[in-house]
């Protein structure tokens, strides 16, 4: 095997008086981002230079300012298509990150040497929230490989053995006595004491073998992007001589180490595509450094290896007592002896499991037996705030920025709604100019397709002057502010010209609706006057009485928030108005002739028309006579035959609920539709839509047992051969009630019919069984026309037909 110590750069463990000296590191590792400190303390380079995009070198500097707190990331976005961005993110234990502040903080030059984010990003385009597609993990992965040499089966564990829990210059774990270890092979990995830069020899060996076994790692864009990393060196030794620090990922120290011309570079360079960048530090997340979000390079703890890096002693016990005020906060029991135990225990596992320090397998089984009773539902927790994290980074406001992106901070300032990476409930009252203020901004941003919050469902009350969101920050959400910026430079104005735009280019007249609902909510009074008038337009031209119905709700309740938000809704409330004419000449034709599935859709539709009409009649100024037009639009759905059965039942039961139909009608509308010479389906159908759904129909047939009763009558003369083909519908429909509700109609039908000559209590119910029982004057009145209908001569008085 042939050391890289041998080509063209010098590598940490040749031990020569100069450099440059390549430390070839993991991405994110407090391990290594202490071995490289170390390093480059012993060193004292020139000049360091670190694996990233060369437009941030001007960014660099903003690292040292005291309100720059890590995790960040440096985003890089096409100024014409910011849609197409990439994101380098460090955190504090992040070895580059360590670089670069310990060059400012010794007065040391730093530069980014890996490709241009102008290429990169012309190259291909990256997922949001993904490392530079040159960074993601190669193919072939080097730590499982060695991993798996070295006899493991997880390589976060070989990483932990060999690197996290050992002292950058010897095999002392951190916080231990001097243990020693080996590596790979039986190479020690730390070499003598104090030589701080020995470990970085053995991991580039190793990488050097790697890459002889397995070229590229199927990732050939890496010949590209070391090329211009060469070719960078090469200029920084022309300037600072051989005293240069490289900090790059272990891959590629074998690749930099290379004796190659710098013509050869050159051409492989040549002919790249390019595109206009922008670079900025944007704040970044422990969660999204995590390898579950995809981020490529991605850790599995983030907020442990955090731990690892900050604490100056007795890791363990520091951990344990983290998780114990976690639990304790979520008001668990976790005295001071589950700690020492914990750490006992932790400590034990070790030993046994032949490792040189407790790692996270240790520290997490014995929080889970300790401290979590064997559950792992508390752990859960402890995984997810913890192990994880939930830690936001913070960036100085000298950070370059879109001037969408400075209004939107400054508007969360003024507000104070502090972006956290955390899910947490806002509750606004929207009487409080605050409140209406938050409010607005929130929908303002959602109009923007920023998603910092989505509402939510209200606490204590149904008011259109509250409003629940349920905010979470997102690194990703720093490309949605870019790609916006190109509707304005404020949020209010990027909204207002986003909606005006929206509404001109809208097919939709749901679309439309939606869009002026949103103008409202966000407080966009020039937007207004633009989708009013496409609204107008769309509702003038649209004959789909289905799209009248699916627009009419949003605009109802659009002019509610008049009230609350003191918008002018009167435009509105003229094109709400349109609405509903035009629906309660449309819907009777529309409801024939239908299929189940077309039944289902439509009865939504009218239940929905049902509630935005009730909505318009409470208005400040509802339409004369609407209220007549659309009771009469019921009643016509309810008695015409060629109506759906799940419509006509539904709009029986509308009827009854608003007190425009008598309870004698409804039964007698029942009694219809379940006659014997309607088909079972249609009448279970009829059911569906009468006492189905959440419409509180449960309780109607407990408190009406003449109802009840004809339901039960119906049923239980259901043809066997029948009653498969209207189970589904019934189950699904009874199913829905509440279980108090199904074991009183339980009991109501198990007592059975009203006994003979019943008598209704002064509530008019009767007290025992259903029904008031047979009417026998009304059937005798019945009878002769039913025996002439049937061809029977007249039989004498009191016979039976």
């Amino acid at each position: 095997m042939t050391s890289p110590a041998t080509t063209g750069a010098a590598v940490p463990g040749s031990r020569a008086a100069v450099g440059p000296w390549l430390l070839g590191v993991r991405h994110h590792g407090p391990g290594s981002a202490r071995a490289v400190l170390a390093a480059l303390a012993a060193a004292r380079p020139a000049a360091v230079l670190i694996e990233g995009p060369p437009e941030g070198d001007a960014l660099l500097p903003l690292a040292a300012d005291p309100q720059m707190r890590p995790p960040v990331a440096l985003l890089a976005h096409a100024v014409d298509d910011p849609g197409r961005a990439s994101f380098w993110p460090m955190a504090a234990f992040s070895p580059e990150w360590a670089a670069i502040r310990w060059a400012l903080d010794h007065d040391v030059p730093v530069r980014f040497i890996d490709l241009p984010a102008a290429h990169s990003l012309a190259l291909k385009e990256p997922a949001p929230g993904e490392r530079a597609a040159d960074e993601v993990t190669p193919v072939v992965d080097p730590i499982r490989v060695l991993a798996e040499t070295a006899g493991y089966d997880d390589p976060e564990r070989w990483w932990e053995d060999v690197v996290e829990h050992r002292s950058p210059g010897g095999g002392t774990p951190v916080g231990a006595a001097p243990a020693g270890g080996t590596a790979t092979g039986g190479t020690p990995v730390g070499g003598t004491p104090g030589d701080a830069l020995a470990p970085f020899v053995a991991l580039a060996e190793a990488m050097s073998a790697l890459r002889e076994a397995y070229g590229d790692g199927g990732q050939p864009r890496d010949a590209v992007r070391e090329a211009y990393m060469r070719i960078q060196l090469r200029t920084a030794r022309k300037e600072f001589g051989d005293g240069v620090a490289v900090v790059c990922g272990a891959w590629h120290v074998t690749a930099l180490a290379a004796r190659t011309t710098l013509a050869a570079d050159r051409a492989l360079l040549k002919g790249l595509p390019k595109v206009r960048t922008d670079l900025t530090w944007v704040p970044w997340t422990h969660r999204r450094l995590a390898r579950h979000s995809g981020y490529g390079a991605g850790i599995d703890s983030p907020g442990w290896y955090g731990h690892l890096f900050d604490a100056a002693d007795r890791p363990i016990e520091r951990w344990m007592t983290k998780v114990a005020g976690l639990l304790r906060a979520e008001d668990r029991f976790v005295s001071t002896a589950h700690v020492i135990e914990a750490v006992r225990l932790a400590e034990t596992l070790a030993a046994l499991r032949g490792r040189p320090l407790a790692g996270l397998g240790e520290t997490t089984d014995a929080v889970r037996a300790v401290m979590c009773e064997g559950s792992d539902v508390p752990l859960a927790l402890v995984r997810d705030r913890l192990i994880v994290g939930e830690t936001l980074g913070e960036v100085p406001d000298a950070a370059p920025a879109v001037p969408l992106q400075r209004d939107l901070t400054r508007s969360q300032r003024t507000l104070r709604l502090k972006p956290e990476a955390s899910e947490r409930e806002l509750d606004l009252d929207l009487r409080k100019e605050t409140d209406a203020a938050r409010s607005r901004l929130l929908h303002r941003l959602r109009l923007l397709g920023i998603g910092w919050g989505d509402p939510a469902a209200g606490r204590g009350s149904t008011g259109t002057f509250r409003e629940s969101w349920r905010l979470s920050w997102e690194p990703d959400l720093h490309v949605r502010v870019a790609e916006a910026g190109v509707w304005g430079t404020t949020v209010l104005t990027a909204a207002t010209a986003k909606a005006e735009s929206g509404a001109v280019a809208a097919t939709a007249l749901a679309d439309v609706t939606a869009l002026a609902e949103h103008c409202l909510l966000a407080g966009l009074p020039d937007a207004l006057p633009v989708v009013m008038k496409a609204l107008a337009d769309r509702a003038a031209l649209d004959a789909d009485v289905g799209h009248l119905a699916d627009a009419l709700p949003a605009v109802a309740r659009s002019l509610r928030y008049g009230d609350v938000r003191a918008t002018d809704t009167a435009a509105l409330a003229e094109v709400a108005a349109g609405l509903a004419e035009r629906i309660c000449v449309g819907l009777p034709p529309a409801c024939t002739g239908l299929d189940a599935d077309g039944a289902e859709a439509l009865r939504g539709r009218m239940e929905a028309v049902h509630g935005a009409i009730g909505l318009l009649l409470a208005g400040p100024a509802p339409a004369e006579g609407l209220r007549e037009r659309w009771d009469a639009v019921l009643h016509k759905l309810a008695a015409r035959d060629a109506v759906a059965g799940i419509i006509r039942g539904r709009a029986t039961r509308l009827l009854l609920d608003e007190g425009r139909l008598a309870e004698d009608e409804a039964a007698r509308l029942m009694g219809l539709a379940l006659s014997p010479g309607t088909p079972p389906a249609d009448a279970a159908a009829w059911i569906e839509g009468f006492v189905g759904g959440a419409s509180g129909g449960g309780m109607l047939l407990v408190h009406d047992e003449r109802l009840l009763g004809l339901v039960d009558a119906w049923l239980t003369g259901v043809p066997a051969e029948m009653f498969t083909d209207v189970l589904p519908l019934l189950r699904r429909t009874f199913s829905a009630y509440e279980p108090g509700v199904r074991r009183t109609l339980g009991e109501l039908v198990r007592r059975g019919p009203a006994p003979e000559g019943a008598r209704r209590d002064d509530t008019d119910r009767v007290r025992a069984g259903f029904g008031p029982g047979l009417d026998e004057s009304r059937a005798d009145a019945v009878e002769p026309v039913l025996r002439l209908l049937l061809g029977r001569t007249p039989e004498p008085t009191g016979a039976a037909v």
